[in-house]
């Protein structure tokens, strides 16, 4: 995959003016469920956007949001939201979302952020160009994401003999894109897996022989909402990582390298404005995020006491925002 820089994607707000959205929506409702607090900077910047876009919460725009603490919480959730007549469903993330948005919208819009999975591939849309049904979005190709990762490892320590590999039931797909690219670069893949913010000191006991030795995290719903437990964790042990969060960055990680949560946020928003105004989701075409972003956290490299060879921190710098 070639590297690019964070660059900003342009809503297509000029679709629907703002007096025929007003017009055809009185009060907008837009129903999610998700695992991170409502106050999250992810779902400020949707409803940023959103009052860009001519809606304001509160006038003429509801957000209905239910956290939930973990994926078996989806399905009731979202039964919920239909009870409660929403207008378009959003479902990031992962599969589980879509899934259960999917079985209660009774074919009223969806406009999904596909993070974890392939939609196409699973087969929740006919393809990019002509998604059929009633769901929309934008995804990110994670797998690809995940093989890049490991590079990135090999990259910033040439000379390590086995990577960990962390995953969890949805990420699992990952763990394997992951596995199979270290075996391909000559590393032993190690396959961690977590169950939640209890057991992390436990399963990171997986990597206790090999201190110093990377680690790859994924993307995927725990690994964002327990960041800083997971870098926590990893300090202790000593172990560098290479997250797929910017936001794991931010909370300890050593290296960060992927999409750009925030940005795919405000960039959902301008589906659910036009799938307000009355666009058919079967006409939409699916965009691939074009928001990629790696950085690297210097001060946790001088606490882990690691030295990363300039070239690759150049390249770093190549795709910073």
């Amino acid at each position: 995959m070639r590297r690019r820089q964070f660059i900003t994607l342009i809503g297509s707000a000029a679709a629907w003016p703002l007096t025929a959205q007003a017009q055809q929506h009185k009060m907008l409702r837009v129903g999610f469920v998700g695992m991170q607090p409502r106050e999250a900077p992810h779902y400020k910047n949707f409803l940023k956007r959103m009052a860009e876009l001519g809606y304001q919460e509160g006038r003429n725009f509801t957000f209905d949001y239910i956290q939930t603490p973990n994926v078996e919480g989806y399905e009731k959730n979202y039964r919920e939201l239909a009870a409660r007549k929403v207008d378009v469903f959003l479902a990031v993330g992962n599969e589980p979302a879509l899934r259960a948005a999917l079985s209660v919208a009774g074919g009223k819009p969806i406009a999904f952020l596909a993070i974890d999975f392939d939609p196409l591939a699973k087969g929740y849309v006919a393809n990019l160009s002509h998604p059929c049904g009633n769901v929309t979005g934008i995804f990110v190709r994670q797998l690809e994401l995940a093989a890049k990762r490991v590079e990135i490892a090999r990259e910033a320590f040439p000379r390590a003999t086995l990577v960990g590999i962390a995953f969890d039931t949805l990420s699992r797909e990952q763990g394997d894109a992951a596995a199979e690219a270290a075996r391909k670069l000559g590393l032993e893949p190690r396959m961690v897996e977590v169950r939640g913010e209890q057991g992390y000191a436990n399963a990171f006991g997986a990597m206790e022989d090999a201190r110093g030795q990377p680690i790859i995290l994924p993307a995927g719903p725990i690994f964002l909402r327990d960041r800083a437990a997971i870098a926590q964790a990893l300090l202790d042990r000593r172990i560098p990582s290479i997250a797929a969060f910017r936001e794991n960055l931010e909370a300890g990680a050593l290296i960060s390298y992927g999409f750009d949560l925030l940005g795919l946020f405000y960039d959902i928003a301008s589906y659910v404005q036009r799938l307000a105004g009355g666009a058919k989701p079967s006409e939409m075409p699916i965009e691939q995020s074009p928001r990629f972003y790696m950085a690297i956290n210097l001060k946790t490299a001088a606490l882990l006491g690691v030295s990363l060879p300039d070239v690759f921190i150049a390249r770093a710098n190549e795709v910073r925002e």
